[in-house]
């Protein structure tokens, strides 16, 4: 990665402190995925650009900002990407996934705060992440009061806009959401002076669903018994989508469905035919956040499916492509990202649903629901998960946990004994 210096001074980055991320990834990456048997040959794209995470992305949106175009960084799915490449921008997903970035982050946030948060937080400050100092533009979003307030901190450090996600999903908040998309809108156009027009807006809308076509057809392909890909392949395919070029990694993705069809049609698996098969919920998992799906697929059992917004929040359901006023299609924009189900609502029936019915869909033998410490939407809703869950006889497991690796025993060790009493 050292070829990457030049463009990582050009960026203003921390170098040596840079230097220092860059040296736990590569071990931890061969720990966690490289040590897998059986991978289907399409992952070794996405292994590419883990090994050149900080590289090659970053010198495509650098050769984007040299030539006038802008880069807007997201940290939820329910900012809008169809707005932000309409404007002719790139949009791009922050992670907040590394414990490297938490003392930093604690530096300016207080330590009972979610580790996502911390972690994007000290990336920022501590400029060692080529893409946020890649970014022109932030946008954040009021899905929890720990975002919500971090933001105001985060203004010291970047242009950041904020959209206010309304909490309810009645139809007056419909309408607010739309209004908000409407705000966002003028703000992409000021920033890149490039007018969103309804043609550019119909090419945006279909960009990004074809880009989740493909990942919901990943997660067909996950139904399958024995199942053709590893949870940790499937999550880290995700965990990409949210930063790589849309067109390129649609592309891969279905390749990597072909192979994995042909898996299929062969009986050919990652983990044998009747191997105890696992649905995640709960909060998201940002790059390199591997640590439950490594211990659950190291423990006897298969990851089949997330109930996540690094899975089935981030692709499911599709904007109408064949709308033809900017009106019409903000409305509809709104009326899709509204139908996602995150903690932040209520009430938020709609994800219980969703749970059990991903469950009956995967064949899954059991759920852990996982939440990252002080995050208190997802802590809170579990209870309501788990009566759910308890009435239609369906074996949960609750892991409350951060970044760091000193729980890892105890977390293999409730697994373990949670697959034990699945029979």
């Amino acid at each position: 990665m050292t070829d990457y210096k030049k463009l990582w001074e050009s960026l203003d980055m921390d170098l040596e402190k840079h230097e220092q991320l860059c040296n736990l990834l590569p071990d931890f990456f061969a720990e966690v995925y490289l040590s897998q048997e059986n991978r289907p040959e399409g992952m070794n794209y996405f292994n590419l650009v883990v090994s050149s995470i900080h590289g090659l992305r970053p010198e495509e949106l650098k050769r984007h900002r040299d030539s006038g175009g802008k880069v807007v960084g997201t940290f939820c799915v329910y900012v809008p990407d169809e707005l932000i490449f309409a404007a002719g921008a790139i949009g791009i997903g922050l992670c907040g996934g590394s414990q490297f970035w938490v003392a930093d982050g604690e530096r300016v946030l207080p330590k009972n705060t979610c580790p996502l948060i911390k972690s994007f937080m000290g990336a920022k400050i501590t400029k060692t992440c080529p893409y946020f100092q890649s970014c022109d533009l932030l946008v954040g979003e009021t899905t929890c009061d720990g975002k919500k307030k971090a933001w105001e901190i985060m203004k010291n450090y970047a242009d950041i806009h904020v959209m206010h996600l309304p909490q309810m999903k009645r139809d007056i908040d419909l309408r607010a959401w739309s209004h908000e998309l409407e705000i966002l809108k003028e703000r992409l156009e000021e920033l890149t002076g490039n007018e969103i027009t309804p043609s550019k807006l119909k090419d945006a809308i279909k960009l990004i669903n074809e880009k989740r076509k493909a990942l919901r057809r990943l997660y067909e392909l996950r139904k399958a018994n024995p199942v053709p890909i590893s949870g940790k392949d499937a999550l880290l395919v995700t965990q990409i989508a949210f930063y790589d070029d849309p067109e390129r990694f649609t592309s891969k993705v279905n390749s990597l469905c072909d192979e994995l069809e042909e898996r299929v049609k062969l009986g050919k698996g990652v983990f044998p035919s009747g191997t105890k098969r696992i649905i995640i919920t709960g909060t998201p998992m940002a790059i390199p956040n591997w640590k439950l799906h490594h211990i659950v697929e190291t423990s006897g059992a298969a990851v089949v499916c997330e109930e996540t917004c690094t899975g089935t929040r981030y692709f499911e359901n599709l904007v109408d492509e064949e709308l033809d006023t900017l009106e019409a299609q903000i409305m509809a924009m709104s009326e899709r990202y509204m139908k996602t189900n995150c903690a932040c609502f209520t009430p938020n029936q709609g994800r219980i649903d969703d749970i059990i019915r991903l469950v009956r869909e995967y064949k899954a033998d059991g759920v852990i629901y996982y939440n990252l410490q002080f995050c208190q939407p997802y802590a809170v809703e579990y209870e309501l998960v788990r009566q759910a869950l308890q009435r239609e006889g369906i074996p949960v497991l609750f892991i409350e946990t951060d970044y760091s690796e000193n729980d890892s025993g105890q977390i293999k060790t409730r697994v373990q004994a949670f697959l034990e009493m699945l029979g």
